[in-house]
């Protein structure tokens, strides 16, 4: 009887069982939490755009210029050079004083 009771004893680590459903948990779990994560990532960049364009907008109307350029508001000191970059690489557009973009 000794014998039998130390090989049980001895017995340590996980079952194939175990592991499967610690896998099959996790997997569960990232199915959930991955999409909310695109999501929440995808929100913050629209409000990171809309922070950007209500920026450019104020700039324009603080430089009381209505037929002004991104380059024109940058040499007079409105729009930093990374600024007019931005607002020419992703289509912001500036007519008669107002922003408007992204346009994709």
């Amino acid at each position: 009887m000794n014998k039998f009771t130390r090989k049980i004893k001895k017995a340590k680590g996980f079952t194939l069982i175990e592991m499967v459903v610690v896998v099959a948990i996790i997997a569960i779990l990232l199915l959930l939490v991955v999409p909310n994560v695109v999501k929440q990532k995808q929100h913050a960049q629209e409000r990171t755009n809309e922070a950007f364009k209500t920026t450019l907008q104020t700039q324009v109307e603080l430089s009381e210029k209505k037929d002004a350029k991104w380059e024109d508001l940058e040499a007079d000191g409105y729009l930093t050079k990374k600024q007019v970059e931005r607002a020419n690489k992703e289509g912001y557009t500036l007519k008669d004083g107002e922003v408007s973009g992204p346009q994709k």
